[in-house]
């Protein structure tokens, strides 16, 4: 199996460490990954998550294409939809997850990107969703989330065309937060990290299901649940040590209680 799990000081790093198939992912590789995203979601220790590939050539080119390509559709499974879930498909993670973009990220890598909240790429990183080349289409979310990250005739262009942008393009279409040298995406994944998790951790993660859950909401439904949430983090002993370290003017330390 080559999806390695680590932690450190709250942050947890998931690689897809198969850097010979581009870091490619056959069925053993996506139940592996399942489970990285299920141990970040329940670890109370785990307060923010890294995904990042091994190497410097790919993040992930998503499917092994040969591993799934000589096996017959499993009809019987498409009922079974909370088996195997992942970050971009259905499964509901709202610690903050960066993605450390260290090269090609094409198809499937493309749509587990998508499914993260900041992203960091290497200056040689390129993306596409080439699924429509091969007869497909961008599932686990790819099809659902590109337009409303990017504009739509530009996301557009990269669902129907296939073709593949730069990291400069990506940057400049608001898909990345930051474009780096090749041996810099992980101190700057690790940078934003390290910030998210000196921060009240029931508070960023009550702000993640806010923002989200809120795409789906009137303003009025959403501004309402803001406030109960709110109400309910206002209780919080992490709620009482904030103010109080800015009072006494040293960083605060949160327990997430």
């Amino acid at each position: 199996m080559a999806i390695d799990f680590e932690v450190e000081d709250g942050i947890a790093i998931i690689t897809i460490n198969r850097p010979e198939r581009l870091n490619a992912m056959d069925g053993d590789h996506y139940r592996a990954l399942s489970e990285a995203w299920i141990k970040v979601r329940d670890d109370i220790d785990i307060r923010v998550a890294i995904v990042t590939g091994a190497g410097e050539r790919a993040f992930t080119t998503g499917a092994d294409i040969k591993s799934f390509v000589a096996k017959p559709a499993e009809f019987s499974q498409m009922w079974l939809t909370q088996r195997d879930q992942l970050l971009n498909r259905g499964l509901e993670v709202w610690k903050p997850v960066i993605c450390a973009v260290n090269g090609l990220c094409l198809g499937g890598g493309m749509t587990l990107l998508m499914g993260t909240d900041l992203r960091v790429a290497a200056e040689h990183a390129t993306f596409s969703l080439a699924e429509v080349k091969r007869g497909v289409i961008p599932a686990n979310g790819g099809t659902q989330r590109v337009l409303s990250q990017l504009p739509y005739a530009i996301a557009m262009e990269m669902l129907l065309t296939g073709d593949s942008i730069d990291a400069q393009t990506a940057l400049r279409w608001g898909l990345i937060n930051k474009v780096v040298p090749a041996g810099e995406v992980m101190s700057a994944a690790k940078d934003y990290a390290r910030r998210i998790a000196a921060a009240a951790p029931l508070a960023v993660q009550a702000a993640k299901e806010l923002a989200i859950r809120g795409r789906d909401m009137d303003l009025t439904t959403g501004l309402r649940m803001e406030q109960m949430v709110l109400r309910l983090l206002q209780s919080t002993e992490d709620a009482k040590e904030g103010p109080a370290a800015f009072a006494e003017k040293r960083p605060a330390d949160f327990k997430g209680r």
